[in-house]
């Protein structure tokens, strides 16, 4: 099939795939500069509301293009009919690389924002990043539970067990009373990683501070957050600690 442009006639077999590659790569920079400038525009509530209707018809018509030239069924809604066959151990280690993969590309944009600009620029820039990307986990896994607007604490307790750390990492939660409990991350893959390399714990304080607070009221308003303990203060049994409490 030939193209209507005759530059992309001229590239050999090696550049057409990776322009192809390139080209998916561009669609998600679009896509997250859209989120950002409507997020600057009208809001955070506002721009979550947009990006859960333009995700659903993306997925759609995306998915359904991609389906009939690399050959896999959609439904109507654009979700791969595969991943209705697949079995529950399956769609489990699939979540689990989509997390994985998550976790390495962040680690990535750090790494090279560091070696640029230097660590405390690298550390705004995740700070800043958190500070969208929990309300959005928020908002996302509360329409998977349907979770009302006022879950409370049980709400939250379910929250924390579908976050992408949750796939990643070893977390228990520890009940104080009937209006506050506290989260505890026993293993964290960022950190254990860095001591089996023989590095000192990432001082992660500053961004759990966004992190965690942002997602708890995405969660419920009313659930007020404090930090027990963060890399580099912690005992063996934990990385950090946090406390949620379910106020008035």
């Amino acid at each position: 099939m030939s193209s209507p442009s005759p530059e992309i006639d001229k590239l050999d077999q090696d550049q057409l795939v990776r322009f192809v590659l390139e080209s998916f790569h561009r669609n998600l920079i679009h896509y997250g500069l859209w989120f950002r400038e409507v997020e600057h525009q009208n809001g955070l509530e506002s721009v979550l509301q947009a990006d859960q209707e333009v995700f659903e018809s993306c997925l759609a018509f995306q998915m359904g293009r991609l389906g009939k030239l690399l050959g896999f069924a959609v439904d109507e809604k654009g979700v791969p009919l595969r991943l209705q066959q697949m079995s529950r151990a399956e769609l489990m280690e699939l979540a689990q690389a989509s997390a994985a993969n998550w976790l390495a590309t962040d680690g990535l944009w750090f790494q090279a924002v560091e070696r640029a600009h230097g660590m405390e620029a690298a550390k705004r820039a995740n700070d800043l990043c958190w500070s969208r990307l929990s309300p959005h986990e928020a908002f996302y896994i509360k329409r998977v539970l349907g979770l009302g607007e006022r879950p409370g604490l049980a709400g939250l307790k379910a929250a924390l067990g579908l976050r992408n750390y949750a796939l990643l990492n070893v977390q228990s939660i520890h009940e104080v009373d009937e209006r506050s409990f506290i989260f505890q991350m026993n293993e964290c893959r960022v950190q254990v990683a860095r001591k089996r390399r023989g590095l000192p714990d990432y001082p992660c304080h500053s961004v759990g501070m966004v992190e965690y607070p942002s997602f708890a009221r995405s969660i419920d308003q009313r659930i007020t957050t404090e930090c027990v303990g963060c890399p580099p203060d912690h005992p063996e049994e934990w990385y950090c600690a946090w406390k949620f409490t379910l106020a008035g």
